[in-house]
């Protein structure tokens, strides 16, 4: 059994071929949990694990969607679409009990819309992860974090936070140093097909750290994920996608820390259902 702990299976990417892909993963004896991020895609996750025995859901608002942005991808291209955290809405939406955590949330300064300053996109950011934070508190369940080039300034956010915090920071490509600093603050980290990826000749350091960390990482505070339809690992390379995919990032993971596979799926399995409590 292997856990893909992020994956958009909701997303228009699948439209035609949806029930195909989960039951691909199903067949593999993969479980998903289909990540939303804003109300409608939330809302399609919650529908789909109420639907499948293999597939759980996380709800929330994604950093982008906080104002009208442009995103240009490898995978795609698209204006998101400007929505508030709606605590009302997402208080109907955990009562499914297919529910395991909040998010995505956090904090995104490489999307950054045309016509709102940095400053003010890192206050409305930051504010709304806070609100998502105390979501997940009252309703005792982890978050899901996304963090893309704010990693000292989501720290400094998770550093005044006055309760307990668990969860993941999904999609982690960071470095070392602040890996640590996560798992001070009772994260783990989710390692995507990225991990497989040749390093740029141009500029080798950020993927030699991110291996760095990978080998470094206490066995229990690593998560394995996919981010479908996004980041296909490098077997998969120009396609689009897909949970059952999570395979090639557990063999990664094997090969750097002189592993099997079959005990990275173990190790991963468990801390998923550590973490997501809800998850049976």
């Amino acid at each position: 059994m292997l856990v893909d702990t992020h994956c958009h299976v909701q997303f228009d990417a699948y439209k035609t071929d949806a029930v195909e892909v989960i039951e691909r993963a199903a067949s593999r004896n993969i479980v998903l949990n289909v990540v939303g991020t804003q109300k409608n895609t939330s809302k399609k996750a919650v529908a789909l694990a109420e639907s499948y025995d293999n597939i759980y859901a996380t709800i929330g608002t994604h950093p982008i969607h906080l104002h009208a942005t442009h995103v240009d991808e490898e995978e795609t291209s698209f204006l998101s679409r400007e929505e508030s955290f709606d605590t009302d809405f997402y208080t109907k939406l955990v009562q499914s009990k297919k529910v395991i955590a909040i998010g995505e949330t956090g904090l995104d300064l490489f999307h950054l819309p045309k016509d709102v300053s940095k400053e003010e996109v890192l206050e409305k950011q930051t504010h709304v992860f806070l609100d998502h934070l105390a979501f997940a508190h009252v309703h005792e369940l982890p978050v899901v974090i996304h963090c893309r080039d704010a990693h000292e300034e989501l720290l400094e956010v998770l550093s005044g936070v006055g309760h307990p915090i668990s969860g993941t920071v999904h999609c982690y490509t960071g470095n070392w140093e602040f890996a640590q600093e996560y798992m001070k603050h009772n994260l783990c980290l989710g390692f995507t097909g990225i991990i497989s990826f040749p390093a740029k000749k141009t500029n080798p350091e950020p993927q030699e750290e991110l291996l760095r960390v990978v080998k470094n990482i206490p066995n229990e505070r690593m998560l394995i994920e996919t981010d479908a339809p996004y980041l296909a690992p490098q077997a998969f390379r120009g396609k689009r996608n897909e949970p059952f995919m999570v395979e090639e990032v557990a063999k990664t993971i094997a090969e750097i820390k002189g592993m099997t596979f079959e005990e990275v799926a173990g190790i991963t399995t468990k801390n998923a259902q550590r973490i997501f409590t809800n998850m049976v």
